[in-house]
């Protein structure tokens, strides 16, 4: 009986599923305390991607012409 105990306290079998856990619910909190940055960092990303883009367009849209020739509006 006691090597029976002795075996499955050593018993390592579960343990990389409870190191998995714990990192996961470590990167869940760290994204909880700094939401708000996280939250403001992608939203100066997305701003400025598209922000770029419609400069990009903007710009390659005066040079469009239409099947006749002529320029685009």
């Amino acid at each position: 009986m006691l090597k029976l105990m002795r075996d499955f306290i050593m018993e390592e079998d579960g343990l990389g599923t409870v190191e998995i856990v714990i990192i996961i619910a470590v990167l869940v909190g760290i994204a909880l305390i700094f939401r708000g940055v996280i939250i403001g960092f992608v939203k100066d990303i997305l701003s400025n991607i598209w922000e770029s883009e419609a400069n990009t367009e903007i710009d390659s849209g005066s040079h469009i012409e239409d099947i006749t020739g002529r320029s685009a509006p």
